[in-house]
């Protein structure tokens, strides 16, 4: 079955960094882009970053752009946040999950969300 198991979050003060770990099995790693979201409590899951099947093309929204670095090690299917000058509205719960270079979602999608990580930012 698909599987997503998100570590590296914590507690760091405004302006530090962290780098987050989504570690993926169950599909074909290499053949999906894979997506970091995170969700603040009481607010809907919001995309952060968005890497394609080879790594070859990465995209952000404006809120992260400059301050996060996705990457991916196709050989180890994981993908990796560094998050830097990390902000208060920041803190979340960060989760990823794959869907099709193309934008499709596959099937599995929906059920293969994982427990994500907290990342709190604060002094």
């Amino acid at each position: 079955q698909v599987q997503f198991v998100e570590s590296g979050g914590g507690l760091v003060q405004p302006g530090g960094s962290l780098r987050l770990s989504c570690a993926a099995s169950g599909f074909t790693f290499s053949r999906y882009a894979i997506a970091w979201y995170r969700q603040a409590p009481g607010k809907e899951r919001q995309w952060v970053a968005l890497i394609t099947s080879t790594g070859g093309s990465t995209n952000y929204p404006d809120s992260v752009k400059g301050r996060f670095t996705i990457s991916r090690d196709n050989a180890k299917n994981t993908v990796y946040l560094q998050m830097n000058s990390l902000k208060p509205e920041d803190t979340a719960v960060y989760y990823c999950n794959a869907h099709s270079d193309n934008g499709a979602v596959p099937a599995w999608r929906d059920a293969a969300w994982g427990q994500g990580t907290q990342v709190t930012v604060s002094s």
